[in-house]
Protein backbone atom coordinates (compact mmCIF):
# COMPACT_ATOMS: atom_id res chain seq x y z
CA UNK A 1 0.00 0.00 0.00
CA UNK A 2 2.78 2.41 0.93
CA UNK A 3 4.59 1.78 -2.36
CA UNK A 4 1.40 2.48 -4.32
CA UNK A 5 0.80 5.74 -2.45
CA UNK A 6 4.39 6.87 -2.97
CA UNK A 7 4.21 6.06 -6.67
CA UNK A 8 1.02 8.11 -6.98
CA UNK A 9 2.54 11.03 -5.05
CA UNK A 10 5.61 10.95 -7.29
CA UNK A 11 3.46 10.94 -10.44
CA UNK A 12 1.26 13.81 -9.25
CA UNK A 13 4.22 15.90 -8.09
CA UNK A 14 5.98 15.51 -11.44
CA UNK A 15 2.78 16.36 -13.32
CA UNK A 16 2.44 19.60 -11.35
CA UNK A 17 6.07 20.56 -11.91
CA UNK A 18 5.79 19.88 -15.67
CA UNK A 19 2.74 22.11 -15.86
CA UNK A 20 4.05 25.15 -13.94
CA UNK A 21 7.84 24.89 -14.31
CA UNK A 22 8.67 26.59 -11.00
CA UNK A 23 12.27 27.27 -10.09
CA UNK A 24 13.21 24.56 -7.60
CA UNK A 25 15.56 25.52 -4.79
CA UNK A 26 16.55 22.41 -2.83
CA UNK A 27 18.22 22.72 0.56
CA UNK A 28 20.00 19.81 2.21
CA UNK A 29 22.50 19.18 4.99
CA UNK A 30 22.59 17.74 8.49
CA UNK A 31 22.00 21.05 10.25
CA UNK A 32 20.74 24.46 9.21
CA UNK A 33 18.33 23.25 6.52
CA UNK A 34 15.21 24.84 7.92
CA UNK A 35 16.87 28.13 8.88
CA UNK A 36 18.32 28.38 5.37
CA UNK A 37 15.04 27.44 3.71
CA UNK A 38 13.18 30.13 5.65
CA UNK A 39 15.85 32.75 4.97
CA UNK A 40 15.65 32.05 1.23
CA UNK A 41 11.86 32.27 1.30
CA UNK A 42 11.92 35.67 3.01
CA UNK A 43 14.71 37.04 0.82
CA UNK A 44 12.87 36.13 -2.40
CA UNK A 45 9.38 36.97 -1.16
CA UNK A 46 9.23 40.54 -2.42
CA UNK A 47 9.91 39.61 -6.04
CA UNK A 48 8.47 36.10 -6.50
CA UNK A 49 5.53 33.96 -5.48
CA UNK A 50 7.52 31.72 -3.17
CA UNK A 51 6.28 28.68 -1.31
CA UNK A 52 7.95 26.64 1.37
CA UNK A 53 6.18 24.24 3.68
CA UNK A 54 5.36 25.47 7.19
CA UNK A 55 6.57 22.15 8.56
CA UNK A 56 9.68 20.01 8.19
CA UNK A 57 8.43 18.25 5.04
CA UNK A 58 11.66 16.78 3.70
CA UNK A 59 11.11 13.10 2.85
CA UNK A 60 9.36 11.00 0.19
CA UNK A 61 5.99 12.11 1.54
CA UNK A 62 6.86 15.64 2.63
CA UNK A 63 8.42 16.88 -0.61
CA UNK A 64 5.36 16.04 -2.77
CA UNK A 65 3.13 17.60 -0.09
CA UNK A 66 5.21 20.78 -0.44
CA UNK A 67 4.89 20.70 -4.23
CA UNK A 68 1.11 20.34 -3.85
CA UNK A 69 0.97 23.02 -1.15
CA UNK A 70 -0.85 20.80 1.34
CA UNK A 71 -0.38 19.66 4.92
CA UNK A 72 0.25 16.05 5.90
CA UNK A 73 -3.10 14.23 6.14
CA UNK A 74 -2.21 11.86 8.95
CA UNK A 75 -4.43 8.78 8.97
CA UNK A 76 -7.58 10.50 7.76
CA UNK A 77 -8.88 8.87 4.56
CA UNK A 78 -10.90 12.00 3.82
CA UNK A 79 -7.77 14.18 4.13
CA UNK A 80 -5.89 11.89 1.74
CA UNK A 81 -8.77 12.13 -0.72
CA UNK A 82 -8.63 15.94 -0.55
CA UNK A 83 -4.89 15.91 -1.20
CA UNK A 84 -5.23 13.78 -4.31
CA UNK A 85 -8.20 15.85 -5.48
CA UNK A 86 -6.24 19.09 -5.10
CA UNK A 87 -3.22 17.64 -6.88
CA UNK A 88 -5.34 16.49 -9.82
CA UNK A 89 -7.13 19.83 -9.93
CA UNK A 90 -4.00 21.99 -10.12
CA UNK A 91 -2.32 19.58 -12.54
CA UNK A 92 -5.24 19.85 -14.98
CA UNK A 93 -6.74 23.31 -14.37
CA UNK A 94 -4.41 26.30 -14.43
CA UNK A 95 -3.76 27.80 -11.01
CA UNK A 96 -2.85 31.46 -11.54
CA UNK A 97 -1.29 31.76 -8.10
CA UNK A 98 0.84 28.61 -8.13
CA UNK A 99 4.34 29.57 -6.89
CA UNK A 100 7.03 30.40 -9.40
CA UNK A 101 9.68 29.45 -6.82
CA UNK A 102 9.52 26.36 -4.60
CA UNK A 103 11.98 26.22 -1.71
CA UNK A 104 12.15 22.56 -0.76
CA UNK A 105 14.04 20.72 1.96
CA UNK A 106 15.65 17.38 1.05
CA UNK A 107 16.30 15.12 4.02
CA UNK A 108 18.42 11.99 3.98
CA UNK A 109 17.67 9.18 6.41
CA UNK A 110 18.61 6.14 4.31
CA UNK A 111 20.77 5.31 1.27
CA UNK A 112 19.01 6.28 -1.96
CA UNK A 113 16.86 9.02 -0.44
CA UNK A 114 18.58 11.87 -2.29
CA UNK A 115 18.35 10.21 -5.69
CA UNK A 116 14.64 9.56 -5.11
CA UNK A 117 13.87 13.17 -4.17
CA UNK A 118 15.91 14.61 -7.04
CA UNK A 119 14.16 12.28 -9.47
CA UNK A 120 10.89 13.76 -8.26
CA UNK A 121 12.02 17.40 -8.31
CA UNK A 122 15.40 18.08 -9.91
CA UNK A 123 16.93 21.23 -8.40
CA UNK A 124 17.62 24.37 -10.38
CA UNK A 125 19.54 25.61 -7.36
CA UNK A 126 20.88 23.36 -4.61
CA UNK A 127 22.15 24.48 -1.22
CA UNK A 128 24.36 22.25 0.92
CA UNK A 129 24.58 23.67 4.46
CA UNK A 130 26.70 21.43 6.70
CA UNK A 131 27.21 17.73 7.29
CA UNK A 132 27.24 16.14 10.73
CA UNK A 133 26.77 12.66 12.18
CA UNK A 134 22.96 12.84 12.47
CA UNK A 135 21.13 9.87 10.82
CA UNK A 136 24.44 8.04 10.42
CA UNK A 137 22.93 5.04 12.22
CA UNK A 138 21.20 4.08 8.97
CA UNK A 139 24.41 4.08 6.91
CA UNK A 140 27.36 1.69 6.86
CA UNK A 141 29.73 4.57 7.59
CA UNK A 142 29.83 8.33 8.00
CA UNK A 143 31.56 8.60 4.61
CA UNK A 144 28.55 6.89 3.02
CA UNK A 145 26.27 9.51 4.58
CA UNK A 146 28.48 12.32 3.28
CA UNK A 147 28.42 10.81 -0.21
CA UNK A 148 24.62 10.51 -0.08
CA UNK A 149 24.29 14.21 0.76
CA UNK A 150 26.65 15.02 -2.10
CA UNK A 151 24.40 13.30 -4.63
CA UNK A 152 22.37 16.51 -4.82
CA UNK A 153 25.30 18.24 -6.51
CA UNK A 154 25.33 15.75 -9.38
CA UNK A 155 21.55 16.03 -9.72
CA UNK A 156 21.44 19.86 -9.88
CA UNK A 157 20.74 21.04 -13.42
CA UNK A 158 24.00 21.91 -15.23
CA UNK A 159 22.69 25.38 -16.09
CA UNK A 160 21.78 25.97 -12.44
CA UNK A 161 23.79 26.74 -9.32
CA UNK A 162 25.23 24.75 -6.42
CA UNK A 163 25.53 26.85 -3.25
CA UNK A 164 28.07 25.41 -0.80
CA UNK A 165 28.98 26.29 2.77
CA UNK A 166 32.67 27.15 2.65
CA UNK A 167 32.95 26.87 6.45
CA UNK A 168 32.22 23.14 6.43
CA UNK A 169 35.18 20.91 5.55
CA UNK A 170 33.01 18.00 4.42
CA UNK A 171 30.89 20.18 2.16
CA UNK A 172 34.00 21.60 0.51
CA UNK A 173 35.28 18.11 -0.31
CA UNK A 174 32.10 17.46 -2.31
CA UNK A 175 32.58 20.43 -4.64
CA UNK A 176 34.15 18.38 -7.50
CA UNK A 177 30.90 16.44 -7.81
CA UNK A 178 28.91 19.52 -8.79
CA UNK A 179 27.53 19.53 -12.33
CA UNK A 180 26.54 23.19 -12.09
CA UNK A 181 28.34 26.44 -11.36
CA UNK A 182 29.43 26.67 -7.70
CA UNK A 183 29.07 29.65 -5.41
CA UNK A 184 30.36 29.40 -1.84
CA UNK A 185 29.31 31.30 1.26
CA UNK A 186 30.52 31.60 4.83
CA UNK A 187 32.94 33.40 7.10
CA UNK A 188 36.10 32.06 5.47
CA UNK A 189 38.10 34.56 3.47
CA UNK A 190 37.92 32.27 0.44
CA UNK A 191 34.09 32.26 0.34
CA UNK A 192 32.51 33.95 -2.68
CA UNK A 193 29.90 35.56 -0.43
CA UNK A 194 31.15 36.11 3.08
CA UNK A 195 30.25 37.81 6.33
CA UNK A 196 32.72 40.01 8.16
CA UNK A 197 32.60 42.02 11.39
CA UNK A 198 29.79 39.95 12.91
CA UNK A 199 28.64 41.55 16.17
CA UNK A 200 25.80 40.75 18.56
CA UNK A 201 23.91 43.53 20.35
CA UNK A 202 21.37 42.70 23.07
CA UNK A 203 19.19 44.47 25.59
CA UNK A 204 20.76 44.80 29.01
CA UNK A 205 17.72 43.33 30.76
CA UNK A 206 15.84 40.13 30.00
CA UNK A 207 12.34 41.38 30.82
CA UNK A 208 11.22 41.67 27.21
CA UNK A 209 8.05 40.35 25.63
CA UNK A 210 8.52 37.61 23.00
CA UNK A 211 8.20 39.35 19.65
CA UNK A 212 9.76 42.57 20.91
CA UNK A 213 13.24 43.43 19.73
CA UNK A 214 15.70 41.78 22.10
CA UNK A 215 18.86 41.45 20.03
CA UNK A 216 20.40 42.31 16.70
CA UNK A 217 23.26 40.75 14.78
CA UNK A 218 25.08 43.19 12.53
CA UNK A 219 27.60 42.20 9.90
CA UNK A 220 28.99 43.13 6.51
CA UNK A 221 28.22 41.06 3.43
CA UNK A 222 31.25 41.05 1.15
CA UNK A 223 30.87 40.04 -2.50
CA UNK A 224 33.48 40.82 -5.13
CA UNK A 225 34.15 44.55 -4.65
CA UNK A 226 30.89 45.21 -2.79
CA UNK A 227 30.57 45.55 0.98
CA UNK A 228 27.02 45.97 2.28
CA UNK A 229 25.96 46.31 5.94
CA UNK A 230 23.28 43.82 6.99
CA UNK A 231 21.40 42.87 10.13
CA UNK A 232 19.24 40.13 11.60
CA UNK A 233 16.75 40.87 14.38
CA UNK A 234 16.12 38.50 17.31
CA UNK A 235 18.28 35.87 15.64
CA UNK A 236 21.21 34.28 17.44
CA UNK A 237 24.25 32.37 16.24
CA UNK A 238 26.59 32.23 13.30
CA UNK A 239 24.27 29.64 11.79
CA UNK A 240 21.67 32.35 11.21
CA UNK A 241 24.25 34.55 9.49
CA UNK A 242 25.24 31.56 7.37
CA UNK A 243 21.60 31.00 6.38
CA UNK A 244 21.31 34.66 5.36
CA UNK A 245 24.41 34.37 3.17
CA UNK A 246 22.99 31.29 1.45
CA UNK A 247 19.78 33.23 0.80
CA UNK A 248 21.79 36.02 -0.80
CA UNK A 249 23.57 33.50 -3.06
CA UNK A 250 20.25 32.04 -4.21
CA UNK A 251 18.71 35.47 -4.74
CA UNK A 252 21.60 36.67 -6.87
CA UNK A 253 21.24 33.58 -9.06
CA UNK A 254 17.60 34.58 -9.61
CA UNK A 255 18.66 38.14 -10.55
CA UNK A 256 17.49 39.83 -7.35
CA UNK A 257 19.65 42.91 -6.57
CA UNK A 258 21.91 42.57 -3.53
CA UNK A 259 20.39 45.69 -1.95
CA UNK A 260 16.90 44.19 -2.14
CA UNK A 261 18.04 40.91 -0.62
CA UNK A 262 19.78 42.64 2.28
CA UNK A 263 16.73 44.80 2.93
CA UNK A 264 14.63 41.66 3.41
CA UNK A 265 16.90 40.00 5.97
CA UNK A 266 15.48 41.76 9.08
CA UNK A 267 12.11 40.21 8.21
CA UNK A 268 13.41 36.71 8.98
CA UNK A 269 11.75 35.73 12.26
CA UNK A 270 12.99 33.31 14.93
CA UNK A 271 11.10 30.02 15.01
CA UNK A 272 10.04 28.06 18.10
CA UNK A 273 12.76 25.77 19.35
CA UNK A 274 15.41 27.15 16.99
CA UNK A 275 17.69 29.29 19.14
CA UNK A 276 14.70 31.37 20.15
CA UNK A 277 15.42 33.91 22.93
CA UNK A 278 12.69 33.85 25.59
CA UNK A 279 12.33 35.69 28.90
CA UNK A 280 12.74 33.28 31.80
CA UNK A 281 11.59 33.15 35.38
CA UNK A 282 13.32 35.41 37.94
CA UNK A 283 14.73 37.66 35.21
CA UNK A 284 16.73 34.93 33.45
CA UNK A 285 17.17 34.50 29.69
CA UNK A 286 16.23 31.21 28.03
CA UNK A 287 17.87 30.22 24.75
CA UNK A 288 15.35 27.71 23.44
CA UNK A 289 17.04 25.45 20.89
CA UNK A 290 14.97 22.37 21.60
CA UNK A 291 13.67 21.51 18.13
CA UNK A 292 16.38 18.92 17.50
CA UNK A 293 20.07 18.25 18.01
CA UNK A 294 23.10 16.98 16.13
CA UNK A 295 26.77 17.36 17.07
CA UNK A 296 27.26 20.42 14.86
CA UNK A 297 24.12 22.20 16.05
CA UNK A 298 24.92 21.33 19.68
CA UNK A 299 28.33 22.94 19.32
CA UNK A 300 26.72 25.95 17.68
CA UNK A 301 24.29 26.34 20.59
CA UNK A 302 27.17 26.30 23.06
CA UNK A 303 28.94 28.93 20.96
CA UNK A 304 25.88 31.17 21.28
CA UNK A 305 25.88 30.65 25.05
CA UNK A 306 29.54 31.71 25.08
CA UNK A 307 28.60 35.01 23.41
CA UNK A 308 26.69 36.13 26.49
CA UNK A 309 28.56 37.65 29.43
CA UNK A 310 26.50 37.19 32.61
CA UNK A 311 26.14 40.19 34.88
CA UNK A 312 27.63 40.09 38.39
CA UNK A 313 26.92 36.70 40.00
CA UNK A 314 24.73 35.34 37.16
CA UNK A 315 25.76 32.19 35.32
CA UNK A 316 25.80 30.44 31.98
CA UNK A 317 23.75 27.25 32.33
CA UNK A 318 23.78 24.54 29.65
CA UNK A 319 20.87 22.08 29.79
CA UNK A 320 21.56 19.28 27.33
CA UNK A 321 19.67 16.16 26.30
CA UNK A 322 20.71 13.37 23.98
CA UNK A 323 21.58 13.54 20.30
CA UNK A 324 19.72 10.72 18.55
CA UNK A 325 20.60 8.50 15.58
CA UNK A 326 24.37 8.70 15.94
CA UNK A 327 24.88 4.95 15.80
CA UNK A 328 28.40 3.82 16.74
CA UNK A 329 29.52 7.46 17.04
CA UNK A 330 27.11 8.23 19.88
CA UNK A 331 29.40 7.91 22.91
CA UNK A 332 32.29 9.75 21.25
CA UNK A 333 30.12 12.63 20.02
CA UNK A 334 28.34 13.07 23.35
CA UNK A 335 31.67 13.13 25.19
CA UNK A 336 33.02 15.76 22.79
CA UNK A 337 30.01 17.96 23.50
CA UNK A 338 30.65 17.55 27.22
CA UNK A 339 34.24 18.71 26.81
CA UNK A 340 33.09 21.81 24.97
CA UNK A 341 30.36 22.52 27.52
CA UNK A 342 32.93 22.36 30.32
CA UNK A 343 34.82 25.27 28.75
CA UNK A 344 31.71 27.45 28.47
CA UNK A 345 29.06 26.65 31.08
CA UNK A 346 29.17 27.52 34.77
CA UNK A 347 26.54 24.84 35.40
CA UNK A 348 25.89 21.77 33.23
CA UNK A 349 22.58 19.92 33.46
CA UNK A 350 22.27 16.68 31.50
CA UNK A 351 19.05 14.79 30.82
CA UNK A 352 18.55 11.14 29.82
CA UNK A 353 20.72 8.04 29.61
CA UNK A 354 22.71 8.93 26.47
CA UNK A 355 23.46 12.37 27.91
CA UNK A 356 25.47 10.75 30.70
CA UNK A 357 28.29 10.68 28.16
CA UNK A 358 28.06 14.48 27.94
CA UNK A 359 28.61 14.57 31.69
CA UNK A 360 31.54 12.13 31.39
CA UNK A 361 33.14 14.29 28.73
CA UNK A 362 32.80 17.38 30.91
CA UNK A 363 34.49 15.56 33.81
CA UNK A 364 37.32 14.52 31.48
CA UNK A 365 37.74 18.20 30.56
CA UNK A 366 38.08 19.19 34.22
CA UNK A 367 34.58 20.28 35.20
CA UNK A 368 33.89 19.51 38.85
CA UNK A 369 30.90 17.41 39.84
CA UNK A 370 29.42 20.15 42.04
CA UNK A 371 28.87 22.18 38.86
CA UNK A 372 26.89 19.37 37.23
CA UNK A 373 23.48 17.80 37.69
CA UNK A 374 22.00 14.79 35.90
CA UNK A 375 18.32 13.86 35.61
CA UNK A 376 16.51 10.98 33.97
CA UNK A 377 13.67 13.13 32.60
CA UNK A 378 13.19 16.71 31.39
CA UNK A 379 10.45 17.20 33.99
CA UNK A 380 12.94 16.51 36.79
CA UNK A 381 15.46 18.86 35.20
CA UNK A 382 12.82 21.58 34.93
CA UNK A 383 11.94 21.28 38.61
CA UNK A 384 15.60 21.62 39.56
CA UNK A 385 16.06 24.70 37.38
CA UNK A 386 12.89 26.24 38.76
CA UNK A 387 14.67 26.32 42.14
CA UNK A 388 18.19 27.00 40.87
CA UNK A 389 17.75 29.83 38.37
CA UNK A 390 18.40 33.38 39.53
CA UNK A 391 18.30 36.83 37.98
CA UNK A 392 20.57 37.34 35.00
CA UNK A 393 21.27 33.65 34.33
CA UNK A 394 21.53 32.65 30.67
CA UNK A 395 20.09 29.17 30.16
CA UNK A 396 20.65 27.31 26.87
CA UNK A 397 18.39 24.26 26.41
CA UNK A 398 18.93 21.72 23.62
CA UNK A 399 18.40 18.07 22.72
CA UNK A 400 16.96 15.80 20.05
CA UNK A 401 13.22 15.67 19.45
CA UNK A 402 12.88 12.46 21.43
CA UNK A 403 14.62 14.07 24.42
CA UNK A 404 11.59 16.39 24.78
CA UNK A 405 13.68 19.24 26.16
CA UNK A 406 10.89 21.73 25.47
CA UNK A 407 9.40 20.45 28.73
CA UNK A 408 12.35 22.04 30.52
CA UNK A 409 11.73 25.35 28.77
CA UNK A 410 8.05 25.29 29.70
CA UNK A 411 9.01 25.01 33.37
CA UNK A 412 11.37 27.99 33.34
CA UNK A 413 9.88 30.39 30.76
CA UNK A 414 8.33 33.56 32.15
CA UNK A 415 5.05 33.05 30.27
CA UNK A 416 4.17 29.34 30.30
CA UNK A 417 0.60 30.23 29.38
CA UNK A 418 1.98 31.07 25.91
CA UNK A 419 3.71 27.71 25.47
CA UNK A 420 1.46 26.65 22.56
CA UNK A 421 2.53 29.77 20.68
CA UNK A 422 6.20 29.86 21.64
CA UNK A 423 7.38 26.26 22.05
CA UNK A 424 7.73 23.25 19.77
CA UNK A 425 5.67 20.06 19.97
CA UNK A 426 2.68 21.54 21.81
CA UNK A 427 0.03 19.65 19.87
CA UNK A 428 -1.43 16.22 19.13
CA UNK A 429 0.61 13.14 19.92
CA UNK A 430 3.40 15.16 21.52
CA UNK A 431 1.11 16.31 24.32
CA UNK A 432 0.40 12.69 25.24
CA UNK A 433 4.03 11.69 25.78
Amino acid sequence: MKKAVLKLLMWLAKMILRKYHPTIVAVTGSVGKTATRRAITVALGKRFRVYTSPENYNNEFGVPFSIMGVEAPGRSIWSWFRIFARALHISVILDDIYPNVLVLEYGVDHPGDMEYLCRMARPDVSVLTAISHVHVANFESFDELVAEKGDILEQTKPEGLAVLNADDDRVRTLAPRAAALIRTYGLMATADIRAENVKLFTREDFSFDPGEKFCEMRFDIVLDDARVPAKLVNMLGIGQVSAALAAVAVGLQLNVPLSELVAQLPDILPQPGRMHPLPGIKGALILDDTYNAAPASMRAALDVLREFSPMESARRIAVLGKMAELGPYSEEQHREIGKKAASIADILVTVGEEARDIRRGAIEAGMTEEKMQHFNTPVEAGRFLDREIKKGDIVAVKGSQSARMEKVVKDVMAQPERSEELLVRQYGKWQKT
